[in-house]
């Protein structure tokens, strides 16, 4: 009998990780900060208590996520929250809740397939494991709506459905303040790049979710900027996660 993919791709990856003792120390060191936030008496922690059961990024990665928003608000850097790649929506509502607990609000954009994620292609270096995730990261629109009905924020949130090729480019945003790209591929965060980033404010905060974890992810990012000529200064959130504020100048 074959296996599915499903059942096959967590112990494959967990051994093609564990070649990195980057990311066996970063794992101890998530487990040790995870247990901590669900006590700590801190802003972040009583919002991550309250979608933590929803999202499967670090609290390392939400955390910066939330300091971030905390950043443009107070700095008032122009623009919208968005997020591309939501899976079940809590670090979407993270930054919902983030500008209401300033004693504002911020419009948010929220973009998936809401069918999972799409198959990597030949342009992610490590297409054998990532292909094992096709279809993973599942979140119901339906569900994801719901969760920011719950909590009180889904005033001004746009949640779409599709794939970043079809949806971004024609995307009715002017200006952007915060952009979390959580992509996961290549052709994604690419896509993700090409069609907003001329569209952050400078002051504005980029944050990638991937870019320590995928090669494609961190291929697309770096030939980006790159091409563009943009020196962008990479802050380490934790083994993953990456994030810079865009330049006045990006030259």
């Amino acid at each position: 009998m074959r296996t599915s993919k499903s059942v096959r791709h967590p112990l494959r990856e967990i051994v093609y990780r564990f070649n990195d003792p980057i990311w066996v120390a970063d794992t101890a060191i998530r487990t040790v900060t995870t247990v901590w936030d669900r006590f700590s008496p801190s802003t972040f922690a009583g919002l991550y208590r309250k979608i933590r059961s929803h999202t499967m990024c670090s609290n390392a990665r939400l955390r910066a996520l939330f300091h971030g928003v905390e950043y443009v608000v107070r700095h008032d850097v122009a623009g919208d929250l968005v997020e591309c790649g939501c899976a079940r929506g809590g670090s979407a509502v993270l930054m919902a809740l983030t500008p209401r607990h300033l004693g504002t609000h911020r419009p948010l954009w929220v973009f998936d397939t809401f069918e999972g994620l799409p198959a990597p292609t030949s342009n992610d270096p490590d297409f054998e494991i990532a292909d094992l995730f096709t279809g993973t990261c599942l979140g119901d629109i339906a569900e994801v709506r719901h969760l920011f009905e719950r909590l009180g924020v889904a005033e001004g949130v746009h949640l779409v459905k599709g794939l970043f090729q079809n949806t971004l480019p024609a995307a009715e945003i002017q200006e952007i303040a915060l952009l979390h790209i959580d992509g996961d591929w290549y052709e994604s965060v690419k896509t993700c790049l090409e069609s907003l980033y001329d569209r952050v404010t400078p002051g504005g905060v980029i944050q990638f979710d991937d870019y320590g974890y995928w090669q494609g992810a961190r291929k697309a990012v770096d030939e980006f900027f790159e091409f563009r000529a943009i020196r962008a200064d990479l802050r380490r959130i934790d083994y993953s996660g990456r994030s810079f504020v865009k330049p006045l100048c990006d030259h």
